[in-house]
């Protein structure tokens, strides 16, 4: 069996993984011994990552930082508008670019040309990369951390998990299943998004990065409506959510599959073990809605490198105090955002109509005052900063 010493092993490369790799490659005196230990998973890609169709919703804080990463993807569709309502009772906002002197409020990229782009500045970076199968820890000492990945066994200083949450429990189990698909819009307007509250779960439609006109739709509703809807024929389920989203897009035709997800909150009790630590889904996993997963992700690992800075030009010393430190600066923003998307999950989804005309009426408090809005709108910009 191969042995290797590292300072630090990333178990996993999906984009949190790979930016927390490209940031502690410049502030690292000693790049190549940062080691991103990638799984080579068979998908219907292949092997081939850059191939996959998804689209992630990332928002103006976490483009800033792909641009200055080299790692922003050539296609991405606009958001410059969010317009929020609730389907049958009073009340919307809307949130416009301007209103906050930035280009856009945020962008909609395709998954796979994300991947390339990480994938192409990581090549560059110094950082070692290892592809193989999913890498596991064995076992931690006051000396360090012994990981296995295949024949490969390795020890590192310290070790990031940004490889999910698998074996751990939900934390809340939603009784909502996300649909995901692409549709068409008859009478499309560029730049602007929606989040439509229904009393099942939200309802997304954004720009779809391939071709105006396009829309990425991610529809939550109850797991047997769900069922009944994913067995549709395209025609009927593009009237059933046209219907449902109504009419500022014209008709919206679905083209190709539709997935069904079921949802979950899942939070890991402590990010930090000894010398590992979780970040982005392999400390917490959101319902979609408002699409700050990745971007909470992005700010653990941004967060992260500027905590084991000083840690990085000595990494024979405990990192306790960085880790401690990283804990202290992540805690407010993580337990926010936590919060906050699975209020939104929920508070239109009661069936209480005391509840709903509530909502509501704090969307149209909202959009008559800005200063009611400005603190929501922030934080999905960009987070809570400290």
């Amino acid at each position: 069996m191969q042995s290797q010493d590292f300072d630090l092993a990333i178990l996993g490369g999906g984009p949190v993984g790979s930016v927390l790799a490209l940031l502690l490659a410049r502030l690292a005196p000693q790049p190549e011994r940062i080691v991103l230990l990638q799984t080579d998973t068979a998908s219907q890609y292949g092997h081939r990552p850059e191939l996959d169709p998804r689209v992630l919703a990332i928002n103006h804080g976490s483009r800033v930082l792909l641009e200055s990463l080299k790692a922003w993807p050539q296609q991405a569709a606009l958001i410059q508008t969010i317009h929020v309502s609730q389907r049958g009772r009073l009340g919307r906002t809307v949130i416009r670019h301007h209103d906050f002197d930035v280009p856009e409020l945020g962008c909609v990229v395709r998954y796979g040309q994300l991947y390339d782009k990480l994938t192409k500045a990581l090549e560059t970076s110094g950082v070692q990369v290892l592809n193989g199968e999913s890498a596991h820890v064995i076992g931690q000492d006051t000396a360090g951390v012994s990981i296995e990945q295949g024949s490969r066994r390795m020890r590192a200083q310290l070790v990031v998990h940004a490889d999910g949450l698998a074996g751990l429990e939900p934390t809340r189990q939603y009784t909502q299943y996300a649909l995901l698909t692409r549709a068409r819009a008859s009478r499309p307007r560029a730049g602007w998004a929606f989040e439509r509250f229904t009393n099942e779960g939200p309802l997304a439609v954004l720009p779809h990065p391939e071709a105006l006109g396009e829309q990425s739709i991610v529809w939550c509703c109850s797991p047997e409506r769900a069922q009944g809807l994913q067995a549709l024929a395209p025609e009927h389920f593009s009237h059933a959510l046209t219907e449902m989203f109504g009419s500022r897009l014209g008709t919206l035709t679905v083209e190709g599959s539709v997935a069904c997800v079921p949802l979950a909150m899942t939070l890991r009790p402590q990010t930090i073990d000894g010398r590992c630590v979780a970040i982005g889904n392999a400390a917490q996993t959101l319902h979609p809605v408002a699409g700050q997963g990745l971007n909470l992700g992005l700010r653990d690992a941004a967060t992260l490198a500027m905590a084991l800075r000083d840690w990085l030009v000595a990494p024979e010393q405990m990192p306790g105090a960085a880790l401690q430190r990283y804990e202290k600066l992540r805690g407010p923003d993580r337990q926010l955002t936590v919060r906050l998307t699975d209020l939104l999950s929920r508070v239109f989804t009661t069936k209480l109509p005391l509840i709903e005309h509530a909502a509501g009426l704090a969307l149209l408090g909202m959009d008559l005052l800005p200063a009611l809005r400005a603190p929501l709108a922030r934080h999905l910009l960009q987070g809570l900063r400290l």
